[in-house]
């Protein structure tokens, strides 16, 4: 069984374009009709595999009682109906150093997404960087005085915040780079 293909597709249907499943304002559609429109391209996916994806490692979907959604990285006008964080003092963005010296001047917009990712720790901004380069460059958003401006952060898993875009005054380079 292709689990990264049935992961990928997943992630498609579920941030970008359900395509004939119906979503709610959630991001939610019924599993058993995700699982039905992945076997028409991976004629073996199994509901436990969908189950085995949706509790690995980066919590990227989420299962409430028989629907299911992404939880974050979503192109699609939903709201997610997440809490505002009233806590985290810091988060990080890994990127390129072509997108960190653009950040630095313009601030972290959203561009397609609906909201803008960040991590809760530098090593998680790292590994996340790494996707797109060997050397990350690790940006540190001041949340807590963005908070204090009217800036929200939502938790959307362990690691990973959303927000909307982000001044560039609450931004710098981390220290240690």
């Amino acid at each position: 069984m292709d689990k990264i293909g049935v992961s990928k597709q997943m992630s498609y249907w579920l941030r970008h374009d359900p395509e004939d499943m119906e979503m709610d304002e959630r991001g939610f559609v019924k599993l058993e009709d995700l699982i039905e429109k992945l076997s028409e391209r991976f004629p073996d996916v199994t509901r436990e595999l969908v189950e085995e994806i949706v509790n690995e490692g980066k919590k990227r979907y989420e299962i409430d009682n028989d629907k299911i959604r992404a939880t974050y990285g979503h192109s699609l006008d939903i709201d997610p109906d997440l809490t505002a964080d009233e806590e985290v003092k810091s988060l990080y963005k890994g990127t390129t150093s072509k997108g960190a010296y653009k950040m630095l001047i313009n601030g972290i917009e959203c561009r397609d997404r609906n909201m803008v990712h960040l991590s809760s720790t530098k090593d998680q901004a790292e590994k996340i960087g790494k996707r797109r380069t060997d050397n990350p460059v690790i940006l540190k958003v001041d949340a807590k005085s963005a908070r204090e401006n009217g800036l929200k952060f939502y938790k959307a898993t362990e690691n990973i915040y959303l927000s909307s875009d982000i001044p560039v005054k609450y931004i710098e380079k981390c220290e240690d780079q």
